[in-house]
């Protein structure tokens, strides 16, 4: 909102064209979210507790220690995540721009089924929520039409298959995309699904998944900024998508939002996210990632989410087969508590991690 009424206001005043720079609303973004997540943090924190009554309910056949540290702790934090990365992208980004629509309607629709989950499971005092093909299915369906709607988007006359709107691209190697064709909607629904409940495994321990959340928010924010510009792109022989740099704008938004739930949420946390904020984050990265044409670049940023999944995938798998398991405790995380490891240490570990593989995907800019 407030880049359209600027931007026509600097035709008079020319310091308003400050507001044609992507960088300086995307910074705008950034430190609006954060503002306003710590504004109505405390708020949404108490009344969350005067309907949660004991909070968040804790998994049985979870950590011992969680039994007691972690009992009493509203959940479903994650709505002052959405409630300021909504309102920052709205008032900053370009509201002509359909890539921003797209994106902030996946992040919310994929809010929404997560806080349907999270108020299952409070007012039934369960850890189970919703019926796990119930909540696939409706992000399936969410997941299906954004693919579809970034399809016709980059497709422009060429229609949604045509050009590189239904390509892939891999890392390390220059101008070597594969198109798929229609094949793209569903390896793109499986790149957001996929990422949503990646970071929803993820959501642990205190700040174990906020801070990788907006590290490769802050990745993404750079290499979606440079996919956007043609010269830059060029430059890098990266691929160009039109449109895209607009993001960047939702990107900030996400990444301030993240700083201020980590205020919340630092150990001992005040609040959870809850699947209303892990798998609207999730499916956030994943969309923004299939819009620019960056889905195994995501994998290597987010890594951790993806050695989160995988330890669940492969713990179950074990059991299956052999009815052994691999590691002590499935996601991950919960392995190292079993190991002996303070919460705290795991949590930095994972965040150093999770730096280093947002340097290494950082890399794969320049290494084609």
């Amino acid at each position: 909102m407030l880049y359209h009424l600027f931007v026509q206001l600097s035709e008079d005043v020319q310091v308003f064209n400050v507001f044609r720079y992507l960088t300086f609303r995307g910074g705008a973004a950034t430190m609006t979210s954060l503002i306003i997540c710590f504004l109505i943090g405390p708020r949404i924190i108490n009344w969350l507790k005067s309907k949660q009554g004991e909070g968040q309910p804790i998994r049985e056949d979870g950590p011992e220690s969680h039994l007691i540290t972690k009992k009493g702790t509203p959940t479903m934090g994650g709505v002052m995540i959405l409630i300021s990365v909504s309102l920052a992208t709205l008032l900053w980004a370009d509201l002509f721009n359909p890539y921003v629509w797209i994106v902030l309607m996946v992040t919310v629709g994929f809010g929404l089924v997560g806080f349907a989950d999270d108020y299952a499971k409070v007012t039934q005092s369960s850890s189970s929520g919703v019926s796990s093909r119930v909540r696939l299915g409706i992000e399936g369906v969410i997941a299906v039409v954004a693919v579809l709607g970034i399809m016709y988007v980059a497709g422009g006359e060429e229609g949604p298959t045509g050009g590189t709107a239904a390509s892939v691209a891999f890392p390390f190697f220059k101008d070597f995309f594969v198109n798929l064709g229609w094949f793209f909607v569903p390896f793109g629904m499986f790149v957001i699904v996929g990422a949503a409940n990646a970071v929803n495994l993820t959501d642990g321990l205190d700040g174990l998944a906020i801070v990788p959340v907006m590290i490769a928010a802050a990745c993404f924010g750079i290499i979606t900024y440079i996919i956007g510009r043609a010269d830059f792109s060029e430059y890098l022989q990266l691929i160009y998508v039109p449109g895209t740099g607009e993001v960047v704008v939702f990107c900030g938004a996400l990444l301030g939002a993240g700083l201020g739930f980590l205020w919340f949420n630092a150990p001992p946390a005040m609040v959870f996210m809850g699947d209303t904020g892990s798998l609207s984050l999730g499916a956030a990265l994943g969309s923004i990632s299939v819009a620019i044409k960056h889905e195994i670049v995501l994998a290597i940023i987010g890594g951790i989410f993806v050695m989160e999944a995988l330890s669940v995938m492969m713990q179950v798998a074990s059991f299956k087969l052999t009815g052994k398991r691999v590691f002590r405790m499935a996601p991950i995380h919960h392995h190292f508590e079993k190991l002996g490891w303070k919460e705290p240490t795991i949590v930095i570990r994972f965040w150093i991690i999770a730096v280093v593989l947002a340097m290494v995907g950082l890399s794969t800019l320049k290494l084609r």
